[in-house]
């Protein structure tokens, strides 16, 4: 799939906070996140904290940012060959091959500046995000069902890796 006109990536930046806040201010636009409301301010500075590792990619159409993906380092030398990520598309922009090709940056991104063997990514089903990872080679090692309650449902999680 072509991503749209006007499509670039960079590196995040601490400004792009105001694109995640106003992204998880949208109850439907958050539903992959287990985080309540009142975590939310502390997960998204912890989110865009690994901007200043040059560590997250933030996705623009015609200069506004539509889309992050972080990868969440680890920082102890013992684990530090692998890492999680997270990524966000705009819901007015999903279907359009953005969220495949930040998935496809980061894992770039971690295979070439930070030479990590392998990400891993934790996925709540329902998910519109499980397709695109399986597609991009990832794995999943591990399933819970009922994991965690979301909106008084039951939701199982999957952990997926995708070996570099």
């Amino acid at each position: 799939m072509q991503t749209p006109a006007g499509f670039d990536i960079r590196f995040s930046e601490e400004r792009d906070l105001d694109f995640l806040t106003r992204y998880f201010a949208d109850p439907a636009a958050c539903d992959d996140f287990p985080f309540s409301p009142d975590e939310a301010a502390d997960v998204l500075k912890n989110w865009i904290g690994f901007s200043k590792f040059k560590a997250s990619l933030t996705g623009l159409i015609n200069d506004e940012p539509c889309a992050i993906a972080t990868l969440f380092l680890m920082p102890y030398r013992k684990v530090a060959h692998h890492a999680s990520f997270f990524v966000a598309v705009d819901p007015a922009h999903r279907n359009q091959g953005i969220g495949t090709s930040m998935i496809r940056n980061i894992m770039n991104l971690a295979k070439n500046r930070f030479r990590l063997e392998s990400v891993n990514v934790e996925i709540y089903e329902p998910s519109l995000l499980l397709p695109i990872v399986e597609k991009l080679g990832f794995l999943p090692f591990a399933k819970q069902p009922d994991f965690v309650r979301m909106e008084n449902v039951h939701r199982p999680r999957i952990l997926l890796e995708c070996m570099l």
